[in-house]
């Protein structure tokens, strides 16, 4: 199912998850800002949910993450980062400047690699890659 088409009661269900008010809003919020912080979707659902605090925000995000609805990024040097695209192996590309994170669906070729040289025993699963660089808006603005 593509993310425009997602149904936060009918997605909150399907995880096993209580429909409540503030967690449907919480998936809206990831909904409309990909790549979130906690304190990102906190400001987008306070103005709607008079109930809303950073604690209830950071509760339904990691009842999400076990619950396999959301995944959590943790780019370094930055605030961990929550999205709705759960469903493949795919990347992300993060501005080293401004913090702009864009998807990137799985690498190809031989590098960078991945699969290790060395497996240890494990039976990998999947490969996190992050690239960093400077988005296209801030190479073309001058640097500060």
């Amino acid at each position: 199912m593509s993310l425009t088409a997602l149904d936060p009661v009918a997605a909150l269900r399907d995880a096993g998850l209580r429909v409540t008010d503030s967690r449907v809003a919480v998936i809206g919020a990831l909904l409309a800002h990909p790549h979130a912080s906690a304190d990102a979707v906190f400001s987008a659902v306070a103005p709607t949910l008079a109930r809303a605090s950073r604690q209830s925000v950071y509760n339904a995000l990691s009842d999400f993450v076990d619950a396999g609805l959301v995944r959590r990024i943790e780019p370094a040097g930055q605030p961990m980062l929550f999205e709705l695209r759960v469903d493949d192996n795919h990347h992300h590309l993060i501005c080293s400047r401004c913090g702009a994170v864009q998807d990137v669906d799985c690498a190809v070729g031989a590098a960078p690699c991945l699969h290790p040289s060395d497996d240890h025993g494990f039976q990998v699963t999947s490969a996190e890659v992050t690239y960093w660089g400077v988005c296209g808006a801030c190479a073309a603005s001058p640097s500060s």
